[in-house]
This record gives structure tokens, C-alpha cells and sequence, in this order.
């Protein structure tokens, strides 16, 4: 298994950085960033470029858009998913859809794994519904 990182793929991270989706952009400011534990967006990792990653819980949060869900993405989401745990990281997935419609309950369930991972104390509510 490569655990390097594909540097020919952090000038890619690097612009979907500065191009977050609407659901990356809300989660991100209003609430990822705030947390007292530290959250990288578009992190290369292997062959890869997660959303959201946070290397002291090691967690992965990714946002899912209808193309996670046709048969070719279900596949190459699955591959990733297994490089990712075979890392010791937990991969959580999220659709645009529960980010528009259930910010909240996003928000509670990766908090409710922080906290009992032990790597944040006291973090801050999330913001907005969504």
C-alpha cells in the first residue's frame, strides 16, 4: 500500500480549494473551521484529494454529489474508502442534499464522533440550518 502522497495532485487541491461547492463552502465556514481541532479542506492523500481531513481524529469528511451515486462513482468511492481505512481513517459521507436539508444533524453527528474519539473539548454549536 503507498502511503505517499501524490504530489502532482496538490496544484488540483490547491484550485478546488479556492472552488469549494456551495454544501463544501457552508460546512467549512460554518462550522468545520470553527471547531477547536484542526480540519484541512482538499487534502491529498495517496492518489487522493479528500474534502475534509482531519488527521488528530483521523477522519475524512466527504460531501457526496448525484455522480457518488451512479455505478461508476458507488465503485470508485468504495476503492477510496478502502485505501482510506486501510489508513486507520474513518471515512463519514455526506450528500449535498443532508447538507441543505439537515445542516444540524450533520453538524451533531460528526461532533457526536469527535467527542467520542476524544480529540475536541467543548466544540462550538453549528450555525445556520441550511
Amino acid at each position: 500500500m503507498n502511503k505517499t502522497n501524490n504530489q502532482k495532485l496538490t496544484p488540483n487541491a490547491k484550485t478546488l480549494r479556492k472552488n469549494m461547492t456551495k454544501e463544501e463552502r457552508h460546512l467549512w465556514y460554518d462550522f468545520l473551521k470553527s471547531l477547536p481541532i484542526t480540519f484541512n479542506r482538499q487534502k491529498v492523500i495517496g492518489n487522493y484529494i479528500v474534502d475534509f481531513y482531519c488527521a488528530k481524529a483521523k477522519i475524512v469528511i466527504e460531501l457526496d454529489g448525484s455522480q457518488h451515486y451512479e455505478t461508476s462513482g458507488q465503485k470508485s468511492d468504495k476503492k477510496r474508502d478502502e485505501y482510506l481505512n486501510n489508513l486507520g481513517i474513518t471515512v463519514f459521507r455526506y450528500s449535498n442534499l443532508d447538507i441543505n436539508r439537515n445542516f444540524r444533524g450533520v453538524c451533531l453527528d460528526i461532533l457526536s464522533y469527535l467527542s467520542t474519539s476524544s480529540t475536541a473539548s467543548g466544540p462550538p454549536s453549528p450555525q445556520g440550518e441550511g
